[in-house]
């Protein structure tokens, strides 16, 4: 069975485990803590980090794009009968999703307004260009769940826990991108591409006393200063 080794809420694993559940390939998780890497995983990884998937014959992959790709080889395709140049705009829309993992990370740990409205202006272009290219949905492509969709839940299953926990909405700008959310969070992927504890945990991180996002997003705080980041808070 392919196991796949990870840390609890790193946006990139939950990319992958989304990818299987949504091909309903079995698989075996082991989580890490990325402050206490394990010598076994160290000599798996030569980046250090995860996600790593072990294959059924042993052999390590890394690096989210190329287990995505390689899941995509070894399974029947989300979406049947794609064109080439189709495949390829999907994995460039996917990239738009995956390079901003981090920076929705950063966002997240704002400490005050002016620090998290500096790190939406960023997180927000990747939302606006969805927001031009999204049709009648339900999902990106249309009616078929597709690899984009997998790569960009992520993004909207941590952006519709802050609106759950804080109040805040991080899509109200962009209506298309928010039915594309609610679409997406009504298929359970994002919960089943995550461990029990990823909520409780998730707050504790992004939405405690320490962010702005925790303090409730108060518009009338003074600003603070920004917040060094905690550490484990992502992927590394």
């Amino acid at each position: 069975m392919i196991k796949i080794v990870s840390f609890k809420i790193c946006p990139f694993v939950q990319r992958v485990t989304a990818m299987l559940e949504a091909k309903n390939v079995p698989y075996d998780v082991e989580y890490i803590q990325l402050s206490a890497k394990p010598d076994w995983f160290l000599d798996l990884s030569p980046t250090a980090q995860v996600p790593l998937l072990v294959t059924e014959t042993g052999v390590a992959l890394f690096e989210s794009d190329a287990i995505v790709e390689y899941i995509d080889e070894i399974t029947a395709p989300l979406q049947n009968d794609l064109t080439p140049e189709q495949r390829a705009i999907q994995r460039a829309w996917s990239y738009q999703a995956s390079k901003h993992y981090l920076v929705q990370c950063a966002t997240l740990q704002s400490a005050d307004q002016c620090a998290f409205q500096d790190r939406m202006s960023k997180l927000g272009k990747a939302f606006e260009r969805a927001e031009a290219r999204l049709g009648d949905g339900p999902y990106f492509s249309g009616t078929e769940l597709g690899n984009v969709d997998i790569a960009w839940l992520p993004l909207l299953h941590r952006a519709a826990l802050v609106e759950q926990h804080s109040g805040h909405d991080m899509l109200t700008a962009y209506p298309r991108v928010k039915a594309w959310q609610a679409a997406l969070m009504a298929t359970g992927l994002a919960e089943r591409s995550v461990p029990q504890d990823f909520d409780a945990r998730f707050a504790d991180l992004y939405l405690s006393d320490r962010t702005w996002l925790g303090r409730g997003a108060n518009l009338n705080e003074a600003p603070s200063g920004t917040l060094k980041a905690a550490g484990g808070g992502c992927c590394g």
